[in-house]
């Protein structure tokens, strides 16, 4: 499982995130909810070692994820999807996923690895030899979640996948990271804001305020829990 513990993370004066402490089961989604300035992008960038914390530990079964480069994260099976659609927008859809596959050299599963992200994603066969800056919002969005599927992670952080998208696309993406964990195993962090589409494929859900945990616990219980939902996510 991914085993957080006493995380705590400051921005200059401002604590960003404070004793957070949860574990997430290994073949599970969990989704961390909240409002904007929660911490929740916070808590996945200090996960991944591009913000360093004050004090806490991070650990992926027995790898101490805190300890590592950030770049060497994707070799011990960690797979993280930035906030904002993050490809490279000058390279080709085809290029953008062959840099999902770098680190594996000329390992044969790459391509078999490919063909099963262009099935999860066929709009993505059709745009290939296309720049990801001709691409729509949403099929930025499905070809830097591809790209990531890519490395074979056993576990994918994902930071809003939702923003900004229409509603359509990001039921198809929702839908599609359901598929995965339940045919593939694959152990998944789902940050987003869109705390209704979140919880209803989530196993496990964690609520942030203001850098600390509000509740933690199955995610149908907290869709279920209207107090929570008025007080911290606004519905």
């Amino acid at each position: 499982m991914l085993s957080i513990a006493g995380l705590t993370t400051d921005h200059g004066q401002v604590r960003a995130l404070d004793d957070v402490t949860f574990d997430v089961p290994a073949g599970s989604l969990t989704a961390v909810i909240g409002a904007n300035g929660a911490g929740k992008t916070t808590l996945l960038r200090t996960v991944t070692g591009l913000v360093k914390p004050t004090s806490g530990t991070v650990r992926w079964y027995s790898q101490d994820l805190l300890c590592l480069p950030t770049e060497q994260l994707v070799r011990h099976g960690v797979a993280h999807v930035p906030e904002g659609r993050s490809v490279v927008a000058e390279l080709t859809v085809s290029e953008n996923l062959q840099l999902g596959a770098l680190w594996r050299g000329k390992d044969p599963d790459v391509q078999i690895a490919r063909d099963e992200v262009l099935a999860l994603f066929p709009i993505l066969s059709e745009r290939l030899g296309q720049r990801a800056d001709t691409l729509s919002g949403g099929e930025r969005q499905m070809l830097a979640i591809a790209r990531a599927l890519i490395a074979r992670p056993k576990l994918l952080l994902l930071d809003e996948p939702s923003l900004g998208l229409a509603p359509l696309i990001v039921e198809q993406i929702f839908q599609t990271l359901d598929r995965l964990r339940k045919e593939s195993g694959l152990t998944v962090v789902l940050v987003e804001q869109n705390a209704v589409s979140a919880l209803e494929i989530a196993d496990h859900a964690v609520l942030l305020s203001l850098g600390q945990i509000v509740v933690s616990g199955s995610a149908k219980l907290i869709e279920k829990d209207t107090q929570l939902r008025h007080a911290y996510l606004g519905y």
